[in-house]
């Protein structure tokens, strides 16, 4: 390679190094690893981590439901969320059976798992209310507002 094709290589990757404070994924993953960190520190006493939270609430609320629809709800991917099912079938909050199809698999909550969520559900409301007043309630609606708008646009089409 030339040193003129060096020389852009490198302008570019200082660039990239400069705008990237402006990159929306890079900064949409500081938060959410920020939040994370939050929920999981209070999660942790239940052995869940808050990646797991929605996918038991939502197979309470779904259930039973295949996997596929569970990924399409929380929005994960089929191998992410297998591995987290895997970990808390370990645990014994969930259930995993064939489905009707015998080619689909099914989610159901355990006894375990209803009583995980009830204890877990007061805990999660205080962090909750503990970012809205950190962060401001109106403001913390109008993010999650644009963020659901977001989503809608980052789809895929």
């Amino acid at each position: 390679m030339s040193n003129t094709g060096r020389y852009t290589i490198q302008q570019r990757m200082g660039q990239l190094a400069q705008e990237g404070s402006s990159c929306v994924s890079f900064n949409i993953r500081k938060a959410a690893r920020a939040v994370t960190q939050l929920y999981d520190e209070r999660m942790r006493p239940f052995g869940l981590r808050s990646t797991q939270l929605p996918i038991l609430g939502k197979t309470l609320v779904l259930g039973p439901v295949t996997v596929t629809h569970l990924a399409k709800a929380t929005m994960t991917d089929r191998t992410t969320l297998t591995r987290n099912l895997r970990l808390l079938e370990r645990q014994g909050l969930i259930q995993v059976d064939m489905g009707q199809d015998r080619r689909e698999r099914e989610v159901r909550l355990t006894d375990r798992g209803r009583e995980v969520l009830a204890q877990v559900y007061p805990i999660w409301k205080e962090v909750q209310a503990e970012v809205a007043k950190r962060f401001g309630r109106e403001r913390l609606a109008r993010l999650l507002s644009e963020l659901s708008a977001l989503v809608e646009v980052a789809r895929p089409r």
